[in-house]
């Protein structure tokens, strides 16, 4: 990835930026309309479809790393955008990494989803 020239990188950013921000729009949403407990459910099998339709855009359109590093920087930014915009701005806590399903598992499959869409788009292309 130190290949990456700064135009590239926000490519990879914006788009791990989108599938972030989506995210957050289906907690905010399914807070205020739902049980934190089903806004928790949707989240977890939202988060892993919205990150392999943005994946998918990115590797279609631009895919300038591997399906790994794509995952990679895609879990690093939504952890990052969590732990200082979600728990400590918005939240003004961490509580919510001490929740598997609000948390450990939307990220896990995101990245899985990330990775497997990557390796899917990659093969075609081929």
């Amino acid at each position: 990835m130190s290949t990456l020239t700064p135009r590239k990188w926000t490519v990879l950013l914006l788009h791990a930026f989108v599938g972030w921000a989506l995210c957050g729009a289906i907690m905010g949403v399914g807070l205020a309309v739902t049980s934190e407990r089903a806004t928790l459910i949707v989240h977890a099998i939202g988060a892993p479809v919205i990150f392999a339709l943005v994946a998918w855009s990115y590797f279609s359109r631009f895919g300038y790393t591997t399906p790994l590093q794509t995952a990679m920087v895609f879990l690093v930014f939504a952890l990052v955008m969590d732990v200082f915009v979600a728990g400590l701005l918005i939240q003004r806590s961490l509580d919510m990494f001490r929740s598997v399903l609000g948390t450990w598992i939307p990220l896990g499959l995101s990245f899985a989803s990330t990775y497997a869409v990557g390796i899917c788009v990659r093969r075609q292309q081929l």
